[in-house]
Protein backbone atom coordinates (compact mmCIF):
# COMPACT_ATOMS: atom_id res chain seq x y z
CA UNK A 1 0.00 0.00 0.00
CA UNK A 2 1.54 3.31 -0.57
CA UNK A 3 1.64 6.03 1.71
CA UNK A 4 -0.23 8.48 0.02
CA UNK A 5 1.99 11.21 0.22
CA UNK A 6 2.73 10.85 -3.55
CA UNK A 7 1.35 10.13 -6.42
CA UNK A 8 1.20 6.50 -7.34
CA UNK A 9 2.90 5.20 -10.29
CA UNK A 10 0.84 3.96 -13.65
CA UNK A 11 1.85 0.07 -11.92
CA UNK A 12 -0.03 0.75 -8.81
CA UNK A 13 -3.37 -0.62 -7.96
CA UNK A 14 -6.67 1.32 -9.36
CA UNK A 15 -8.01 1.65 -5.11
CA UNK A 16 -4.93 2.89 -4.22
CA UNK A 17 -5.12 5.73 -7.65
CA UNK A 18 -8.58 6.57 -6.29
CA UNK A 19 -7.61 6.43 -2.62
CA UNK A 20 -4.80 8.98 -3.34
CA UNK A 21 -7.16 11.55 -5.00
CA UNK A 22 -9.82 11.07 -2.17
CA UNK A 23 -6.97 11.84 -0.01
CA UNK A 24 -5.67 14.69 -1.23
CA UNK A 25 -9.06 16.48 -1.92
CA UNK A 26 -9.58 16.09 1.83
CA UNK A 27 -12.72 14.16 0.65
CA UNK A 28 -14.07 11.29 3.30
CA UNK A 29 -14.45 7.80 1.66
CA UNK A 30 -16.41 6.21 4.36
CA UNK A 31 -18.21 2.84 3.87
CA UNK A 32 -21.52 5.06 3.10
CA UNK A 33 -19.78 7.47 0.79
CA UNK A 34 -20.40 8.41 -3.12
CA UNK A 35 -16.61 8.34 -4.77
CA UNK A 36 -17.89 8.47 -7.83
CA UNK A 37 -15.80 11.98 -8.54
CA UNK A 38 -13.00 10.41 -7.82
CA UNK A 39 -13.29 7.60 -10.53
CA UNK A 40 -11.74 8.04 -13.78
CA UNK A 41 -12.98 6.51 -17.45
CA UNK A 42 -12.14 2.70 -17.98
CA UNK A 43 -11.30 2.13 -13.72
CA UNK A 44 -14.33 0.54 -12.36
CA UNK A 45 -13.47 -2.24 -14.69
CA UNK A 46 -10.21 -2.21 -13.09
CA UNK A 47 -11.24 -1.44 -9.67
CA UNK A 48 -13.65 -4.62 -10.08
CA UNK A 49 -11.02 -7.04 -11.53
CA UNK A 50 -8.54 -5.64 -8.05
CA UNK A 51 -11.99 -6.60 -5.85
CA UNK A 52 -11.77 -10.05 -7.99
CA UNK A 53 -8.35 -10.72 -7.19
CA UNK A 54 -8.42 -9.57 -3.29
CA UNK A 55 -11.51 -11.92 -3.17
CA UNK A 56 -9.81 -15.35 -4.60
CA UNK A 57 -7.25 -14.68 -1.81
CA UNK A 58 -9.85 -14.60 0.61
CA UNK A 59 -11.12 -17.81 -0.71
CA UNK A 60 -7.93 -19.01 -0.37
CA UNK A 61 -7.19 -18.10 3.39
CA UNK A 62 -10.61 -19.99 3.84
CA UNK A 63 -9.20 -23.01 2.59
CA UNK A 64 -11.63 -23.28 0.01
CA UNK A 65 -10.33 -25.29 -3.34
CA UNK A 66 -11.79 -22.80 -5.82
CA UNK A 67 -10.08 -25.19 -8.66
CA UNK A 68 -11.62 -28.49 -8.51
CA UNK A 69 -14.83 -27.33 -6.65
CA UNK A 70 -17.09 -25.97 -9.79
CA UNK A 71 -19.45 -24.23 -7.13
CA UNK A 72 -16.95 -21.72 -6.12
CA UNK A 73 -14.82 -21.45 -9.69
CA UNK A 74 -15.83 -18.34 -10.42
CA UNK A 75 -17.20 -17.27 -6.79
CA UNK A 76 -14.74 -14.11 -6.77
CA UNK A 77 -15.51 -13.18 -9.94
CA UNK A 78 -18.90 -13.06 -9.22
CA UNK A 79 -18.83 -11.48 -5.76
CA UNK A 80 -16.60 -8.42 -7.39
CA UNK A 81 -19.34 -7.62 -9.76
CA UNK A 82 -22.07 -8.01 -7.19
CA UNK A 83 -20.05 -5.42 -5.14
CA UNK A 84 -19.32 -3.06 -7.74
CA UNK A 85 -21.75 -3.17 -9.94
CA UNK A 86 -24.89 -3.80 -7.38
CA UNK A 87 -25.56 -3.71 -3.75
CA UNK A 88 -22.27 -1.40 -3.21
CA UNK A 89 -23.15 0.41 -6.53
CA UNK A 90 -24.36 3.74 -4.29
CA UNK A 91 -20.96 4.27 -3.90
CA UNK A 92 -19.13 4.03 -7.34
CA UNK A 93 -21.68 5.54 -9.97
CA UNK A 94 -23.12 9.27 -9.63
CA UNK A 95 -26.40 10.37 -8.79
CA UNK A 96 -29.29 9.17 -11.41
CA UNK A 97 -30.47 12.43 -13.14
CA UNK A 98 -33.34 13.34 -11.58
CA UNK A 99 -36.16 15.77 -14.32
CA UNK A 100 -37.62 18.38 -12.16
CA UNK A 101 -41.17 20.29 -13.27
CA UNK A 102 -42.95 23.10 -12.09
CA UNK A 103 -45.56 23.13 -9.48
CA UNK A 104 -47.82 24.77 -11.67
CA UNK A 105 -50.84 24.03 -9.59
CA UNK A 106 -48.95 25.08 -6.06
CA UNK A 107 -49.41 22.05 -4.33
CA UNK A 108 -48.45 22.19 -1.25
CA UNK A 109 -50.91 19.56 0.53
CA UNK A 110 -49.34 15.95 2.25
CA UNK A 111 -48.19 13.67 -0.40
CA UNK A 112 -46.72 10.09 0.66
CA UNK A 113 -45.07 8.03 -1.42
CA UNK A 114 -44.40 4.19 -0.84
CA UNK A 115 -43.62 1.85 0.08
CA UNK A 116 -40.39 1.41 -1.38
CA UNK A 117 -38.37 -2.07 -1.50
CA UNK A 118 -34.78 -1.42 -0.72
CA UNK A 119 -32.10 -3.02 -0.32
CA UNK A 120 -28.52 -2.66 1.41
CA UNK A 121 -26.17 -3.36 3.42
CA UNK A 122 -24.58 -3.29 7.42
CA UNK A 123 -21.11 -2.14 7.16
CA UNK A 124 -20.53 -4.14 10.16
CA UNK A 125 -20.54 -7.23 8.59
CA UNK A 126 -21.67 -6.92 5.20
CA UNK A 127 -24.74 -8.67 5.81
CA UNK A 128 -28.01 -7.73 3.81
CA UNK A 129 -30.68 -5.07 5.34
CA UNK A 130 -33.43 -5.72 3.48
CA UNK A 131 -36.95 -3.37 4.09
CA UNK A 132 -39.03 -0.98 3.05
CA UNK A 133 -39.33 3.45 2.52
CA UNK A 134 -42.16 5.39 3.24
CA UNK A 135 -41.79 9.03 2.43
CA UNK A 136 -44.12 12.44 3.28
CA UNK A 137 -43.90 15.29 1.31
CA UNK A 138 -44.85 18.81 1.78
CA UNK A 139 -44.29 20.60 -1.39
CA UNK A 140 -43.61 24.42 -1.48
CA UNK A 141 -45.91 26.04 -3.64
CA UNK A 142 -43.08 27.54 -5.44
CA UNK A 143 -40.73 24.56 -5.44
CA UNK A 144 -40.16 22.48 -8.38
CA UNK A 145 -42.01 18.78 -8.37
CA UNK A 146 -39.55 15.16 -9.50
CA UNK A 147 -41.22 12.24 -10.40
CA UNK A 148 -42.65 9.26 -8.90
CA UNK A 149 -40.03 6.56 -10.48
CA UNK A 150 -36.95 9.22 -9.39
CA UNK A 151 -38.38 8.65 -5.46
CA UNK A 152 -37.31 5.08 -6.24
CA UNK A 153 -34.30 5.92 -8.00
CA UNK A 154 -33.09 8.36 -5.56
CA UNK A 155 -33.49 5.45 -2.66
CA UNK A 156 -31.92 2.77 -4.39
CA UNK A 157 -29.24 4.99 -5.20
CA UNK A 158 -28.74 5.94 -1.78
CA UNK A 159 -29.35 2.20 0.23
CA UNK A 160 -26.80 0.85 -2.23
CA UNK A 161 -24.42 1.29 0.10
CA UNK A 162 -22.40 -0.95 3.50
CA UNK A 163 -24.19 0.87 6.01
CA UNK A 164 -26.21 1.42 9.38
CA UNK A 165 -30.14 2.42 9.14
CA UNK A 166 -30.10 5.52 10.71
CA UNK A 167 -27.31 7.11 9.00
CA UNK A 168 -29.22 5.35 5.77
CA UNK A 169 -32.66 7.61 6.27
CA UNK A 170 -30.43 10.90 7.06
CA UNK A 171 -28.70 10.63 4.02
CA UNK A 172 -32.06 9.84 2.13
CA UNK A 173 -33.39 12.90 3.70
CA UNK A 174 -30.68 14.87 3.17
CA UNK A 175 -30.88 14.21 -0.68
CA UNK A 176 -34.78 14.72 -1.30
CA UNK A 177 -34.65 18.16 0.99
CA UNK A 178 -31.87 19.61 -1.33
CA UNK A 179 -33.14 18.74 -4.80
CA UNK A 180 -37.34 18.88 -3.47
CA UNK A 181 -36.86 21.70 -0.96
CA UNK A 182 -40.59 20.83 0.69
CA UNK A 183 -42.09 22.97 3.50
CA UNK A 184 -42.32 19.21 5.38
CA UNK A 185 -40.09 16.43 5.02
CA UNK A 186 -40.87 12.90 7.06
CA UNK A 187 -39.11 9.28 6.09
CA UNK A 188 -40.10 6.16 7.76
CA UNK A 189 -37.67 3.32 7.19
CA UNK A 190 -38.62 -0.33 8.67
CA UNK A 191 -36.09 -3.41 7.57
CA UNK A 192 -34.90 -6.68 8.52
CA UNK A 193 -31.36 -7.10 9.65
CA UNK A 194 -29.68 -10.30 8.69
CA UNK A 195 -26.63 -9.74 10.64
CA UNK A 196 -29.16 -10.51 13.74
CA UNK A 197 -31.40 -13.33 11.69
CA UNK A 198 -28.05 -14.70 9.74
CA UNK A 199 -25.29 -14.89 12.33
CA UNK A 200 -25.20 -13.89 15.97
CA UNK A 201 -28.68 -14.15 17.98
CA UNK A 202 -30.13 -15.59 14.85
CA UNK A 203 -33.46 -13.68 15.99
CA UNK A 204 -35.53 -13.66 12.36
CA UNK A 205 -38.41 -11.70 13.82
CA UNK A 206 -37.35 -8.54 15.07
CA UNK A 207 -37.42 -5.57 12.56
CA UNK A 208 -35.91 -1.91 13.14
CA UNK A 209 -38.10 1.06 12.23
CA UNK A 210 -36.70 4.18 12.23
CA UNK A 211 -37.77 7.69 11.01
CA UNK A 212 -36.45 11.68 9.95
CA UNK A 213 -38.85 14.20 10.25
CA UNK A 214 -37.80 17.76 8.42
CA UNK A 215 -39.82 21.32 8.39
CA UNK A 216 -43.50 21.14 9.26
CA UNK A 217 -43.22 17.39 10.33
CA UNK A 218 -41.16 18.31 12.86
CA UNK A 219 -43.12 21.57 14.08
CA UNK A 220 -46.67 20.16 13.14
CA UNK A 221 -47.92 17.31 15.33
CA UNK A 222 -51.38 17.28 13.70
CA UNK A 223 -49.39 16.85 10.51
CA UNK A 224 -46.99 14.34 12.05
CA UNK A 225 -49.77 12.32 13.03
CA UNK A 226 -51.82 12.74 9.81
CA UNK A 227 -48.53 10.74 8.21
CA UNK A 228 -48.43 8.07 10.46
CA UNK A 229 -51.68 7.30 11.00
CA UNK A 230 -51.76 6.78 6.98
CA UNK A 231 -48.90 4.62 7.13
CA UNK A 232 -50.57 2.48 9.68
CA UNK A 233 -53.53 1.85 7.33
CA UNK A 234 -51.08 0.23 5.15
CA UNK A 235 -49.77 -2.31 6.56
Amino acid sequence: MSDLTTPPGDDAPVSERIRYRLVSAGCRHHANDNIADFIEDGELDALQAEVQQQLQGVLRALVIDTDSDHNTNETAKRVAKMFVREVFAGRYKPAPSVTEFPNVTRLNELMIVGPITVRSACSHHLCPIMGKVWIGLLPNEHSNLIGLSKYVRLADWIMSRPQIQEEAVTMLANELQERVQPDGLAIVMEADHFCMAWRGVKDTESKMTNSVMRGAFLKDANLRREFLSLLSKKD
